[in-house]
């Protein structure tokens, strides 16, 4: 999935840090399972499994994202909501692949900027709920928390916590980034076919005329310069591709994480770039304590409720040392508060000279609900929250160098507006997603192109 590089030194883990340490904190957004000793017999299987990532990748990306620090790189994460098992097929993997392989042609031609692409899949099996449980017709079940703690389906056997879900979990991990690697490695990531890319049912996209244009005009440069150099850029054939997701249910995270070979410290070995989200980013919380272990990347959600004091401390347990790449900070504030809430975290982490990665999620901020009864985020929003993020980073002296996006290569109608500008109505012809709405491929590729407009906006020089 990635090219070898010239590894990184990784420093010792913290004293008396154990991959269980996060137990003697308290734990929020944890399933209580009816049997700890077949609880305990899963983690002990979890831990003789093979890893699903390498401690090398792991360093690859750390390495990249020190660059994106710098604003040599622009990080692309985008994927799932919440993957399902049922969707571990070579059409839905495949499909997700080729959407961000379309974003990130996009960004590279437009930002002239190499990218660093982060799939938000091949472990985003558990999602955190609002409450533990749920209601329906006068029965109250516990809430579905994704396909690794139970099923969505609304009984009361479904709903029980089952740790085999661990083990199935892995096993459709492993085969996620299994095809993901085989596709990349048997040239579909090969620039000289962009072809390979175009998903089916987007033929007749209101965008598909300008990024085949866009295309077009790449491929006659690739051709010049082969023609010039008289032979074939061979790097242009695959790319570096990286797996992320929330690491929320901390017994599995615990069971894949790893001591390696010729290195120091602890990584988790089921992903390349875990985070944490809103809701279990407590300083002093269990998630905090498991994290600040590991010697992966890492990042955190950061909300409108965090203070500049709150996020300065979390900085302080994460990344004490300052480890350029080590801590990215994803910010997700809504479209109506990204204004007041984001520059006093900005300002404070810039005052204190501390060395992170900032990355927009344009998604989580803005979730509504509509008349109809759907769960959707409103293109508009998500475009203005994006939008407002480039010229709050560039008012303040930040840089902003990612975004993370919920999206999805399939014909979905879950978020409103955009290139066809779907109404609400239209969200009841292919509503799918069991938890948060996603981004189809136009929306997706829409917000590609926007990032590329307003970077170039941001960059040009003012008039005299």
């Amino acid at each position: 999935m990635t090219r070898p590089e010239t590894l990184q030194a990784v420093a010792s883990p913290p004293q008396g840090w154990m991959p269980a340490s996060w137990r003697q904190r308290h734990a929020l957004q944890q399933p209580t399972y009816p049997d700890a000793a077949a609880l305990e017999g899963v983690l002990n299987e979890l831990h003789a499994l093979p890893p699903l990532v390498t401690s090398r990748e792991v360093l690859n990306l750390k390495h990249q994202l020190a660059d994106a620090q710098e604003g040599k790189r622009f990080l692309l994460q985008g994927g799932d909501c919440a993957e399902i098992f049922g969707d571990c097929t070579p059409e839905v993997i495949s499909n997700r692949l080729k959407v961000l392989l379309q974003m990130s042609l996009v960004l590279v031609h437009g930002l002239r900027l190499p990218v660093v692409r982060v799939g938000r899949f091949a472990g985003q099996y558990a999602k955190p709920r609002s409450a533990d449980t749920e209601t329906k017709d006068g029965i109250t079940l516990p809430s579905y928390r994704g396909d690794l703690v139970n099923g969505p389906e609304f009984n009361a056997e479904a709903r029980i916590p089952d740790p085999r879900r661990m083990i199935k979990g892995h096993a459709r991990s492993a085969m996620t980034m299994n095809f993901i690697r085989a596709l990349i490695d048997d040239g579909f990531a090969d620039l000289h076919h962009p072809e390979y890319w175009n998903l089916a049912w987007v033929g007749h996209s209101p965008l598909a005329e300008e990024y085949q244009t866009m295309v077009a005009g790449i491929g006659d440069a690739v051709r010049f310069m082969e023609t010039l150099s008289g032979e074939s850029i061979h790097n242009l054939r695959s790319v570096d591709f990286y797996t992320s997701h929330e690491a929320l249910l901390l017994p599995y995270e615990e069971g894949v994480t790893r001591q390696v070979p010729r290195q120091a410290g602890w990584f988790n070995l089921g992903t390349h770039f875990p985070w944490i989200g809103m809701r279990t980013a407590a300083v002093d919380g269990a998630h905090t304590e498991y994290f600040r272990g590991i010697c992966n990347p890492v990042a955190i959600k950061i909300g409108p409720s965090v203070t500049p004091d709150q996020l300065l401390r979390l900085i302080d347990v994460l990344n004490p040392n300052d480890d350029p790449g080590r801590l990215s900070l994803i910010h997700r504030m809504s479209a109506t508060s990204i204004a007041d809430k984001l520059p006093p975290l900005l300002e404070a982490v810039k005052r204190d000279g501390r060395r992170v990665l900032w990355i927009c999620d344009p998604m989580h901020g803005n979730t509504e609900s509509t008349s109809n009864g759907y769960k959707t985020r409103r293109f508009e929003n998500i475009r203005s929250e994006l939008e407002q993020a480039f010229e709050i980073h560039a008012a303040i002296g930040t840089r902003l160098g990612g975004a993370h996006l919920e999206l999805t290569g399939e014909d979905v109608t879950e978020c409103t507006g955009g290139a066809r500008e779907l109404t609400d109505i239209d969200l009841e012809r292919a509503y799918r997603t069991t938890v948060d709405p996603r981004l189809n491929y136009e929306q997706a590729l829409e917000i590609a192109m926007l990032i590329v407009r307003k970077q170039a906006q941001i960059n040009a020089p003012t008039p005299i």
